[in-house]
Parts: C-alpha cells; sequence; structure tokens
C-alpha cells in the first residue's frame, strides 16, 4: 500500500503575486509515482481562510486556514507586496510541528527571517532586495549570487523562476531525479539548474549569428565516459580556454569544469536509479573513472555514497526495503 502523500502548505499573504503563487502547485503537482500516483498533496491557506488580493488585478479565495500549516510536511512561503502583520504571521508559524520543511520563493524570504528562523543560518532572496534585507536581518547569512540555498529544513530562494529550480530541487531530494525529470518535462521546464548558479547571467542568449557554448556541450553530453579536458573542450569549441571559460560562466553561469562534473553527476545518479550496473561500471559510463571518484563526487553533491542513494531511490531497492521491514 503507497503511503499517503507528502502535504505542502502554501501561505498566501496579501499582495500574492500569482506566478510564484502557483509554482509549488504546479512543480509538486507534476510529480508522480511509478503508478502515476500523486506524491504531493498541495494545499493553499491565507492566515485567516479568507480572500487576500494578488499583485495583479483579481483576489483569490482558498479553502484553508493557518491552520493547514500544523498538519503539512513541508510549507511554502511564496513573494508578496503588501504589508503583513509579523504577529499574526508568528502566531501562524507557531503551530507548525518541529521537523517541517519550509520553504520561502523570492522575497517570502523576509517573512521568516522576521520570524527569526533564519539567524545564523544561510539564506538568499531576490537580488534586487539584498541591501534591504540586510538591513534589516543582519544576522542571516544572506547569499545574493545563488539560486536558491538549501540549508536542510530551511530552504530559500531568488526570485520568479527561481522558485520552480527550488521545487524541483526538493522533488529530486524526495524522490530522485528521474521523478524530477518528469515532473520538469510535464512543466516544460529545465530539469536542473544548480542552486550555486549565478542569479544574474550577463548574457544569457548568444549574439545573432554565434552558437555560443551549446553545441560543444552537446558534444560533451555525448562523450560524458571519456576523459575530457578544458582543451578538448576548448578546441571542439574552436575558441581558446579563455574564451570558452568567459563563455560558460556567461551562459550556463559556472565554469566547464564544474558544468562537466554537474552532467556526470547526473549521469551516475540517473543510472543508479534505472539501472543494475555494478558502481564500478556507472562510475565509468559517467566518466569518474572509479567508483573512488564517484564517491567522493556524489557525497560531495549529496552527501551520501552510491550505495545509499541506489537504496533510497532506485525503485526495485525501495520494494526490497519494504519488504524486508514487513
Amino acid at each position: 500500500m503507497s503511503p499517503p502523500p507528502h502535504r505542502v502548505a502554501v501561505l498566501a499573504l496579501d499582495g500574492a503575486i500569482p506566478f510564484e503563487l502557483g509554482i509549488p502547485g504546479r512543480i509538486f503537482g507534476a510529480a508522480r509515482g511509478p503508478a502515476d500516483e500523486p506524491l504531493y498533496e498541495v494545499l493553499t491557506c491565507t492566515p485567516d481562510g479568507g480572500p487576500v488580493r494578488t499583485a495583479a488585478d483579481f483576489a483569490i479565495a482558498v479553502d484553508h486556514d493557518a491552520s493547514a500549516l500544523a498538519g503539512a510536511d513541508t510549507i511554502v512561503i511564496p513573494p508578496f507586496t503588501g504589508a503583513y502583520d509579523g504577529a499574526d504571521l508568528a502566531r501562524a508559524l507557531a503551530g507548525v510541528r518541529p521537523g517541517t520543511r519550509i520553504m520561502s520563493i523570492c522575497t517570502g524570504s523576509f517573512v521568516l527571517a522576521a520570524a527569526g528562523l533564519l539567524d545564523g543560518r544561510p539564506a538568499t532572496t531576490h537580488w534586487g532586495e539584498t541591501d534591504r534585507f540586510r538591513k534589516m536581518f543582519p544576522r542571516v547569512r544572506l547569499d545574493p549570487d545563488v539560486l536558491f540555498v538549501d540549508d536542510g529544513d530551511l530552504l530559500t530562494s531568488a526570485g520568479a523562476a527561481a522558485g520552480v529550480d527550488l521545487c524541483l530541487h526538493v522533488v529530486r531530494r524526495d524522490h530522485g531525479s528521474e521523478v524530477a525529470n518528469h515532473a520538469a518535462r510535464r512543466c516544460v521546464v529545465p530539469p536542473w539548474r544548480d542552486g550555486g548558479q549565478a542569479q544574474y547571467i550577463e548574457r544569457p542568449v548568444p549574439e545573432p549569428h554565434d552558437a555560443g557554448t551549446a553545441p560543444v556541450r552537446a558534444w560533451a553530453l555525448e562523450r560524458l565516459d571519456l576523459p575530457l579536458s578544458l582543451s578538448d573542450l576548448a578546441e571542439r569549441a574552436g575558441m581558446s580556454v579563455r574564451t570558452l571559460s568567459r563563455r560558460f560562466r556567461e551562459e550556463v553561469g559556472m565554469s566547464p569544469g564544474r558544468w562537466l562534473t554537474r552532467q556526470r553527476i547526473d549521469r551516475a545518479r540517473h543510472l543508479l536509479e534505472t539501472s543494475d550496473l555494478p558502481v564500478d561500471q556507472i562510475a565509468r559510463l559517467a566518466g569518474f573513472g572509479t567508483a573512488v571518484s564517484l564517491r567522493q563526487h556524489l557525497h560531495a553533491a549529496l552527501g551520501v555514497s552510491p550505495i545509499a542513494y541506489r537504496r533510497t531511490f532506485h525503485p526495485r531497492r525501495q520494494g526490497d526495503e519494504r519488504l524486508s521491514r514487513a
């Protein structure tokens, strides 16, 4: 018998921004299990259960008040433009169970910071609000240059589309990359942008008649099992190493080496989830060469070993675990 869906409560505040408000329902609602069962139940609530105005030209009515937060496994605070009563929000959050995962999208981080939840912890917010955030909440370890920050039970994201990245990251953390990739395809969005990627990429679209690094990235993805060097990529792209490195940072927000490692990790995760290949072979196919190297990179990225990752996210291994506990 399948466990009940993970319950997500989205708190809509006065002046809610409709796009970000709808992200959790869209992404978590697209995450499905092996029998196409929903993996998440998403509830939207307001502090008193009444309607709230949005930042657009309409209001929204909800079916739940803040008591929905007490039964949630995950809480999401989207951004808003209205004023908020700190005392009311403190009362709303007071009923949250210990260990509940709490996420903010964009300036929703101001609510978490005002409640004291981010004191001494890393977080991010929309780059345009960083100066104001720092002045208001100097005890928060703000990183204004990343798409999202995962600090275990507290997660914060930058503006707008970074909320999509954060929700997909959570699906991936909960259920593995295969489920997250399917959810991304259902929503027609990129399946992965690294949380450490810069919020603002100086030139996200190549100049006309300039193919940029896209062709060499596609070429590298077909050869991840090979020991590709920065010089190999530069030669294939017809650029100097210096120009290639600059173009990569402009177009994908990271260095070629970091991008290549990210793709190798994603390949290894996919194989661990979907195949019964030995870890040594997966390490070779992903380009890490040895199981030791794969173990080091996977642990650095996710904090787990290949065996532990497979045990968590491989469907058959999950079934074996359930049977062994029965």
